[in-house]
């Protein structure tokens, strides 16, 4: 058994949960974690919790009157999610965190996860939240962070609350017991970002395969989420390199898409030097929800069913020509090396002959921008390959193009 040394933060709002955080509190202490909780309450009450909610408040910049001098309760909340924040990157400053294990409604869910984020990746973190049965995107972000849902209201403890809260505390515990090393872009192999669609699968799989002996693959689906997570650890400093071969998630952002990263995709790469290489999987389509949602303007475009949940619209050739000028325009910013990889027969598995999106008049659209927008030069590449996306021959260029550019970083 790994115990961790520093202690688990248990946080919440004590002036309203108290039973609930010294349940979960000791629980912990019995299964041999360290606690220290932490009340960030904003009435002000002078609670029982090893650090109080005055000390709390007292991080954010304009002390803890933003909390406390205000008798707008929003305002408190806002103040108070801001101070923790900063109290937990003192904590992690003196190594006094291990983890965290938060409770909250809507406030304090709103206070907790975004200081949850704050810790590093690997780094426990879980929140149970009457917030967790809806739209979570918010708190989780491209962060690590486990949500629980906890059936009842966190407003006293009853046989439901303690066996899930129970079930939480033990999570928690298991985590930081039996914790894996530590993450750190220093240790072992280079690592490497690969972004990756059903879709590019093969050839993703492929590059991985040949690669993974001498480098650490880490495979990012590019669902929009995927992508702003594969952007976060490049720049990060988590990434050696990024190996970009589907960048669908930026035609998603340009033409309304569900797996839209948003206006930074291919940025972290750019700015922060890192080795690109990359390619324009699953740019041929455009992913909605169901059937019923797609927006009326689309209605009569060309469509595939992926599944009852997700619905796939072929680019079309302006679609197409736009997506170009803003993959050219990102990669021009670079300032390390870039091998830009075009698939001249095909990018997606459905961009195949025979296959539904087989559309070779608007992909020459792309084609012809960026032959026009790409900045060629000796470090940054422009490559031809007579190949589909998800030819084997594909993935070995990718592979060797990968070396290459890691031999000069």
């Amino acid at each position: 058994m790994n115990v961790a040394t520093a202690p688990a933060w248990v946080v919440g709002t004590f002036d309203t949960k108290a039973p609930e955080l010294d349940y979960v509190a000791g629980l912990l202490r019995a299964a041999g974690v360290r606690v220290f909780t932490v009340d960030i309450g904003t009435r002000g009450a002078e609670g029982v919790a090893d650090l109080g909610a005055r000390d709390v408040a007292a991080h954010h910049p304009r002390g803890s009157g933003a909390v406390f001098g205000t008798s707008d309760r929003g305002e408190a909340v806002t103040a108070m999610g801001e101070a923790l924040g900063l109290c937990v990157l003192a904590g992690l400053a003196d190594g006094r965190i291990a983890g965290m294990l938060g409770l909250g409604g809507s406030g304090g869910t709103s206070m907790i996860a975004p200081a949850m984020r704050r810790l590093p990746i690997g780094m426990p973190k879980l929140l149970v939240s009457t917030m967790a049965s809806g739209n979570v995107a918010p708190y989780v972000d491209v962060m690590d962070l486990m949500l629980m849902y906890p059936v009842t209201d966190i407003a006293g403890l009853n046989r439901l609350s303690r066996t899930i809260l129970a079930n939480a505390a033990h999570a928690m515990a298991g985590m930081l017991t039996h914790h894996a090393p530590a993450l750190d872009a220093a240790q072992d192999q280079p690592a490497i970002g690969l972004s990756m669609f059903g879709v590019t699968t093969p050839c993703v799989q492929a590059v991985r395969s040949i690669l993974q002996a001498d480098f650490d693959a880490q495979v990012f689906h590019a669902n929009g989420s995927g992508g702003r997570t594969l952007e976060a650890l490049a720049a990060a400093g988590l990434l050696n390199a990024v190996v970009d071969l589907t960048t669908t998630e930026v035609g998603q952002h340009l033409h309304g898409g569900v797996c839209d990263a948003g206006p930074n995709r291919l940025d972290a790469a750019a700015r922060h030097g890192l080795p690109w290489v990359g390619s324009l999987g699953a740019l041929d389509m455009i992913n909605f929800g169901a059937r019923h949602t797609i927006p009326e303007r689309h209605r009569d475009r060309l469509f595939h069913v992926h599944n009852p949940d997700v619905t796939l619209m072929r680019s079309n050739a302006d679609e197409l020509r736009a997506a170009g000028e803003r993959i050219a325009e990102q990669l021009n910013r670079a300032r390390g090396p870039v091998r830009l990889l075009l698939p001249l027969r095909g990018l997606s598995m459905l961009d195949a002959p025979g296959q539904a999106f087989h559309a070779p008049e608007a992909n020459a659209a792309l084609f012809d921008t960026l032959r026009r927008c790409f900045a060629a030069s000796e470090a940054h590449r422009l490559i031809e390959l007579d190949l589909h996306i998800n030819d084997p021959a594909f993935a070995d260029t990718v592979a060797r193009q990968v070396r290459e550019v890691m031999a000069l970083a």
